[in-house]
This record gives structure tokens, sequence and C-alpha cells, in this order.
């Protein structure tokens, strides 16, 4: 079989309602197999402005919107309508990228009719809660996505690291690797422009630690300004770029007294952006890859991150940036102070992680999960025939 011809059927929660890593994946991978001839339908809520032009034909899920969190909204089920456009397009594989709701009622369509389903993972929801002060649910939401999950055929994720963390949780026991790339076109050395620093109040012998992503706590906002306050009580002079924007900048301008806050970039300006940062500081410990890291790393800047899922996958420690434990605020501290005193050893760790970037292309990456359709409607089909 071949993927000219498929029909696949993906649900998202958010697949163009704000611009994330998982959305800018998706979108990819669905431009990636229309072009290979596949039919592809996504199944979405949607808004009356999305953040960007969605790739495929979008039908819209009934939704509602999540209580302080409006620009997400939570899928709730499947109209009729949906249902009779299901029936209609007779998918031949299932891709889940969220086990809400909807999914869950599309597993329960797509069984009876012995259609493969494939999830893909994008965050480690259950951490979420501990960013809320909800940590007592971390446990039973980590059960409720496991009966999900193992219900499907397969799971792909972006890391090694996440693979073993989800193999480690009982998710399910055929997981494989769906990493993410990066569009060297918009993330290289060369888009640095001293200008565009200045221009930001960046000076030229300054060193620009950078935050990128979405202004959420469950990227490790609070470790962020903990070490932020670590460095300035340390007199390690350095100078911040914030971009990214999101419901929290508020908290985050605030706790940053002086910070550039560039905001929201997307395109050859997200490039600039990220290339005029001189360190990379990203805490946080919920990411299943962290393209925020690779984009870094294709721009030749360092990274300091945690030594969490995602990250560990791409940052060799002390070559191309460096690891701390999650949350280590004086070991963060520490990281990004030898960068800021060491021009050598940024430079050094800059080239080294521009070189391991050039592994990501994103063609070869969404080929791994266009033949893991292939592979699971074999099986089923070799289990029909048997």
């Amino acid at each position: 079989m071949r993927i000219d011809g498929l029909r696949i059927a993906l649900f998202s929660g958010n697949y163009n309602m704000t611009v994330d890593g998982a959305n800018k994946a998706l979108n990819r991978l669905v431009e990636y197999l229309q072009r290979q001839g596949a039919e592809v339908r996504v199944y979405s809520p949607t808004v009356a402005q999305p953040a960007f032009e969605p790739k495929g034909t979008l039908v819209s899920l009934p939704s509602i919107a999540i209580p302080g969190r409006g620009e997400y909204h939570m899928p709730i089920g499947l109209s009729r309508t949906v249902r009779r456009d299901l029936d209609v397009f007779a998918p031949d594989v299932m891709h889940f990228s969220s086990p809400d709701f909807a999914a869950r009622a599309a597993m329960r369509w797509a069984r009876p009719r012995g259609i493969p389903m494939l999830a893909s993972v994008h965050t480690r929801f259950e951490t979420y809660p501990r960013y809320y002060r909800l940590g007592f649910l971390e446990r039973p939401l980590e059960a409720w996505i496991r009966t999900f999950y193992r219900r499907c055929d397969a799971l792909v994720t972006p890391s090694a690291s996440m693979v073993e963390v989800l193999r480690a949780q009982r998710m399910n026991d055929d997981i494989s690797l769906w990493e993410r790339g990066v569009d060297r076109e918009l993330f290289n050395p060369g888009r640095r422009d001293p200008a565009w620093r200045r221009a930001h109040g960046i000076a030229d012998d300054e060193v620009a630690v950078g935050f990128l992503g979405r202004l959420v706590m469950e990227k490790g906002l609070d470790a962020f300004t903990a070490t932020i306050a670590e460095l300035r009580r340390r007199d390690v002079a350095h100078k911040l770029l914030v971009i990214g924007g999101g419901p929290a900048r508020g908290w985050f301008e605030e706790r940053l007294p002086g910070a550039v806050f560039a905001g929201f970039q997307q395109g050859a300006d997200l490039g600039r952006a990220v290339a005029a940062m001189d360190v990379l500081f990203n805490p946080s410990d919920t990411e299943t890859f962290g393209n925020v890291t690779l984009e870094a790393m294709a721009c030749g800047v360092p990274v300091v991150a945690a030594r969490a899922t995602g990250s560990t996958s791409l940052i060799v420690d002390g070559e191309n940036g460096t690891l701390a434990r999650p949350g280590d605020i004086a070991g963060f501290a520490d990281a990004i102070a030898r960068y800021v005193a060491d021009p050598a050893l940024r430079a050094a760790h800059g080239r080294a992680g521009e070189e391991r970037s050039r592994a990501y292309a994103w063609d070869a990456i969404n080929q791994v999960v266009a033949e893991t359709y292939l592979r699971l409607i074999g099986a089923r089909r070799k289990r029909a025939s048997a």
C-alpha cells in the first residue's frame, strides 16, 4: 500500500487556534501527506479568528472555551454532522493528537469499523496540574490518559526520552519516534541582526538571555523568574529578551523589570529574534521535544535547559548546551553565568548546536509517521483476513 490515496482523519484539540510547537508540527505533517497524494481531514474546534491558515480540510468540532484560557477550546464530542462527515470520508486510519472527549468519541466510532488508530503525544498533560497548585490531580489524570493511549494501536512521540517515559507509565507497547524538524531557511546564524538588537535596547556588548515560547505557567515561568532573580543577586550582567505571548505575560513582566518583551513573532521575524539571543534559557519540564530548543540550536545559540524529556534528546550536556535538574535555580544560574562570562564557550557550544540541528529535516521525519500509518493498516488487514 502507498501513501498516495490514503485517507487520514486527524483529530486535534487546537489545530490552528494558537501558534505552538504541536500545531506547527501537525500542520507540517498534513502539508507533507497531501504532497504525497494522501487526503487528510482535520477535526478540531475552530474560532472566528484563528492564529494562522490551516493545512488540509478542517471540520469544526463542538467545543467550549477553557475557563481562564480562552485561547484554547475543549472539544466535547462528535456532533451528528461530524459523524456523517466521518461516514462519508471513510478514513483508512485515525490519528489523535490529544486524549480529549472528542478523540474518545471518535475512538468509539472507529473501533467497530476496524479502523487502526495512532496517537501522537505532544506534551505531558499529566504534569500541568502541578503548575496551578492542583498537584493531587496528577495521578488520576495520568490514569485517565492511560485508558486512552492503551486503546490505540500505536503511539508516536518526538523524543527518545519521552518514549522511555511513556513505556514507564505503561501507556502502550508500540511506541516510536516522530521527531521534529527545523526550517533552516528561517533559523540559521545568518539571521542575527545587530541593528534589530540595538532597536530593542540590547547593546552589542550585552549578553542577551532569551525566553522563547508561549507565556503560560507550565513553560516553567516560575523557575525562569527565580533564576533571573538569582543572577541579579550575583550581579551577573545580562539583558533579557522574551519572545512570545500568552495569558501569563502580565505576571512575567511584573517579575522581570527591564526585560525586552518582543512579543509574538513568526516567519523570518521569528528567526531574526531567536538569532538575536546569546543564550536560550528553557526551564520547562513539560516538553516532549522542545521545538524552541532546536530553533535556537539552528541559529547557533547555546541552550540552558531542564534535564527533562525533550531537552535531553537534543542537548549534549557540555557540548552544545547545559542541562540542570528541573527546578534547580542555582544550577540554572551557574550555567547561564558561565556563558555570560565566556564568549568562547558560547561560540563553541553554539557551533556544536548548529551542526547537530542539521540532522532534523522535516520530510524525512514526517515520512516516519506515514510509514507507521501504512504498517498499522497492513497489520489490521492481515488480522482481518486471518
